[in-house]
């Protein structure tokens, strides 16, 4: 009769065990309101681009659950706040870290989180409805902006800025 104790201890603790391990959230299922406010809260603008990284994540989740129910002002809603916490991250980085092309580290995580969200956008705008395109094409527009800024300054010497033909030379007579 001593056996049955253990056993049931035993038994409840792998049923507590259990529940724990299912009720705990994975990293890329966080909840968007939490994200948000770590975002908000983080001040090294390096680890907020990292962080925008999975904030971006779950609001690209969120949008496309959102864009499945037809709530496109949500989905509008979505895509600013995403765009202002780009820009806020961007802001940050120039004041921070001032040569980016030897200290790349948030730049190229920013700079992947905006060519995701304008491939992202890019499938918001096909599924929206014709009159949510306009401002849907306003924040797009942004983040291309946003991300040619960002590769101006990884890649300050790179080939486009750079004239195609050279000048033509005067010749001496």
């Amino acid at each position: 009769m001593a056996l049955a104790p253990r056993w049931l201890a035993v038994l409840v603790s792998i049923v507590v065990l259990a529940c724990v391990t299912f009720a705990t959230v994975p990293p890329e299922k966080e909840k968007l309101a939490d994200l948000q406010v770590r975002f908000d809260k983080e001040s090294n603008p390096v680890h907020k681009a990292k962080l925008l990284t999975r904030l971006s994540a779950a609001q690209f989740e969120e949008t496309r659950r959102l864009e499945k129910t037809g709530d496109f002002n949500s989905v509008g809603l979505l895509w600013e706040k995403f765009r202002d916490n780009a820009r806020v991250t961007l802001d940050g980085l120039k004041k921070k870290v001032r040569d980016a092309e030897k200290h790349v580290g948030g730049y190229r995580e920013l700079e992947i989180g905006l060519r995701e969200g304008i491939r992202e956008i890019d499938q918001t705008m096909l599924l929206a409805p014709a009159e949510y395109r306009p401002p849907l094409q306003i924040v797009r527009d942004d983040l291309s902006t946003m991300d040619d800024e960002v590769l101006r300054l990884l890649f300050p010497r790179r080939t486009m800025d750079v004239p195609a033909t050279p000048p033509p030379s005067e010749k001496q007579p």
